[in-house]
């Protein structure tokens, strides 16, 4: 660890989100185990991806950027409220424009601009989807430790990286898993679910550049993230988790999630 501290932000990220990236790589390898992962656990394993998600929100993301906006005094929430709308609205866009299909959905039901695309392509997309603000989230919280604020530290920053690796597993067996359903062999599973996180290492690297460059847009990146987080499991993550009808053991797969996540960062922070 006090190797890695003294590395730049941007280094911290990448290797972060290298290791979120390894754990949905090792997710989509469940394909390989030769069974197959009922609609049941992956509905608690989406569950609890949002439960974790829902707290890095809160925790690494909105609380950090109410404190650091201290200075403010009685209009402290101005860069949380505004980065927090930002964040919604930029993955609103991207939900809009962007090819994809839910997990559960038949082709017929893809969103985003209309496509000839497979549906295996787009569900990839989909997950990828999610993993832009997971990334962005782990290297804005980086670039913020870096910038010497003291509501940023080291062990959060960590603590959201592993959080969100843990989480990234069942991300990365929901894509793969589905796409062995529809006929796709174990190596193209695997493939695509993996590929679904190589995003995380870029959005990682971009967001600890831009809050290490310039400082004073730091809350509203922190709050960003965390709007396109909340956005995407609003969104998408815990309607997947409802649809097939096991929504009382996703919904405590959530609860589960969110505990976990809220004990790391305040046991790491």
């Amino acid at each position: 660890m006090e190797y890695f501290a003294t590395l730049s932000p941007i280094i911290q990220a990448l290797l972060a989100t290298l290791f979120t990236w390894g754990m949905t790589a090792l997710g989509a390898a469940v394909v390989f185990a030769g069974r197959d992962v009922s609609k049941r656990t992956l509905d608690i394993m989406l569950g609890f991806a949002a439960g974790v998600m829902i707290a890095a929100s809160y925790w690494s993301l909105l609380a950090p950027a109410i404190e650091m906006s201290e200075h403010m005094g009685a209009f402290k929430f101005v860069p949380a409220a505004v980065g927090f709308v930002l964040g919604a609205a930029f993955l609103r866009l991207v939900d809009i424009f962007l090819p994809h299909l839910h997990i559960h959905a038949p082709r017929s039901e893809a969103e985003g601009v209309k496509t000839g695309w497979n549906s295996s392509v787009l569900l990839v997309l989909a997950i990828t989807l999610h993993n832009i603000p997971e990334g962005l989230a782990i290297g804005v919280a980086f670039g913020a430790v870096a910038a010497g604020f003291d509501s940023a530290t080291l062990g959060g920053a960590v603590a959201l990286a592993i959080g969100i690796g843990i989480q990234n597993f069942p991300e990365g067996t929901a894509v793969s898993v589905p796409l062995r359903r529809q006929g796709l062999s174990r190596k193209k599973s695997f493939f695509y679910g993996q590929a679904s996180g190589a995003v995380e290492p870029i959005a990682a690297v971009i967001g600890a550049a831009t809050v290490f460059l310039a400082e004073p847009i730091l809350p509203y990146a922190l709050a960003f993230a965390a709007g396109a987080m909340i956005f995407v499991v609003v969104e998408e993550v815990i309607p997947e988790s409802q649809a097939s009808g096991y929504g009382d053991q996703a919904t405590m797969g959530c609860i589960f999630g969110f505990t976990v996540m809220m004990i790391l960062d305040v046991a790491l922070s």
